[in-house]
């Protein structure tokens, strides 16, 4: 997508999942761990850790969302990520959240946030969905009339 058409929050997913990237994690933007969730960046990393990525982009952003908390059982580990001119103050990082800075071309982790390694069946069913959606995702460019 030209960059002239993304989103703000968009590009902060995008320089995330650059970052993200460089820490050997594949990762997927506008994932549905559930109905009723989407979260903005799912990354799978090379030991099968799944983190979640919450993209904000300013404070009215971050103060109408009420639902970052049912993010927190679909993960080993979540994440804010802003830009750096965020009052990152706000964020509630005493909740075990990690904190990424980021901008369109990449981020710096600046808190890695509490580890909460998710049930085995749980793991299970998010890496086969984050398998699903990638190679969905890849057949669609591959294929747009399918």
């Amino acid at each position: 997508m030209p960059d002239d058409l993304l989103m703000p929050g968009q590009r902060i997913a995008r320089g995330v999942c650059r970052l993200l990237r460089s820490h050997d994690f594949a990762c997927l933007d506008e994932v549905v761990p559930k109905p009723g969730l989407r979260v903005d960046v799912m990354a799978l990393g090379p030991k099968g850790e799944i983190w979640v990525v919450e993209c904000k982009s300013c404070r009215a952003d971050f103060t109408s969302d009420r639902k970052w908390q049912g993010y927190l059982e679909w993960c080993d580990r979540f994440f804010w990520a802003v830009p750096p001119d965020f009052p990152t103050e706000i964020l509630p990082l005493d909740s075990g959240a990690g904190l990424i800075l980021a901008d369109d071309y990449g981020g710096e982790i600046l808190g890695q946030g509490a580890e909460t390694p998710l049930p085995g069946a749980r793991r299970k069913a998010m890496t086969l969905k984050f398998a699903r959606m990638a190679a969905l995702r890849q057949q669609g460019l591959r294929d747009p009339g399918l």
